[in-house]
């Protein structure tokens, strides 16, 4: 699996523990888009960068940070073809991707400790989506980008 993650500049601890929780896996590869340290940067402008990489195909999940993970969850969303959670439990992770196929987690740095962003993310990864009457729901919201 490879998956592009980012950060604002509130976030920059979370990703590079994120980061080592991705590494745990062998087979997941990373792509992180900045930011890479802590001067002030636009959190759209990193939401950008890591849709490109889901939507073109060049990553098949993406993870992006912010402060509270509430703007940049937007902004992503504004993405067509993504569907980003902003999740803060282990439970919601797992439901954003056996319910809703979410392509792009979101989490903030300045509101989720390190150990619950490890067990978030791990769930996440290691969850999949369950299809079913879920499909044609996902299919419905994708079909909402196009009204």
């Amino acid at each position: 699996m490879k998956i592009t993650i980012g950060s604002d500049h509130g976030a920059v601890a979370l990703k590079d523990e994120v980061k080592m929780v991705l590494a745990e896996y062998g087979d997941i590869e990373v792509t992180d888009v900045g930011t890479f340290g802590t001067t002030s940067v636009d959190y759209p402008d990193i939401a950008e960068k890591i849709c490109a990489d889901v939507t073109s195909g060049k990553s098949d999940r993406g993870i992006a940070l912010c402060g509270t993970g509430i703007g940049i969850s937007i902004a992503c969303n504004k993405v067509k073809g993504i569907r980003c959670a902003l999740c803060t439990d282990v439970y919601s992770a797992k439901m954003s991707r056996k319910h809703n196929d979410a392509n792009v987690l979101a989490m903030g740095g300045r509101v989720t400790g390190f150990g619950p962003a490890g067990e978030i993310v791990r769930a996440w990864v290691e969850t999949g989506f369950d299809g079913g009457r879920h499909e044609r729901r996902v299919n419905k919201i994708m079909a909402l980008e196009k009204k």
